[in-house]
């Protein structure tokens, strides 16, 4: 019997897993405090004597659970951030735009988010921020509709 070899098939295909996501007890007290308030809060752990952004109720550090709630912010500074220059439909907006990893003062930790009202070649490492909200707000992350500089 004569064996056939095939060539390599190639299908483009995407896959879209909607799911819902808990946030838990310290992640629904942030969201609702931007919500209502438009404050961003963080959770000081004792031990490590770090604030995590956003709030958490375990220590990813030492592992101790993380009680006490901070007022952080409202301006920040750009740890990071990358171009972002095509489109996808998992993406939040049309490309091209600026994610960047912004560390709010008073916190030891880093966020993802959108740096607008900006030149793209004058987004850098070190440059100082803050957050614009959004009129409508729903009780999520982009109720901080990006960071500008200040």
């Amino acid at each position: 019997m004569e064996e056939k070899i095939y060539p390599p098939l190639e299908v483009k295909q995407r896959i879209k897993a909607n799911s819902r996501y808990y946030t838990g007890k310290m992640g629904s007290l942030f969201y609702v405090n931007l919500r209502d308030e438009k404050t961003l809060i963080g959770s000081y752990c004792p031990k490590c004597k770090k604030v995590f952004w956003p709030p958490r109720s375990t220590c990813g550090i030492c592992f101790a659970e993380l009680t006490e709630i901070v007022e952080i912010g409202p301006y920040g500074t750009v740890e990071t951030f990358t171009t972002v220059m095509y489109s996808e439909p998992m993406h939040p907006r049309k490309a091209p735009f600026v994610y960047a990893v912004i560390k709010l003062d008073g916190a030891d930790t880093g966020m993802t988010h959108f740096i607008d009202e900006a030149d793209f070649g004058a987004v850098h490492i070190g440059m100082r921020v803050k957050p614009v909200f959004a009129e409508a707000r729903q009780g999520n992350m982009l109720d901080i509709k990006y960071f500008k500089p200040i």
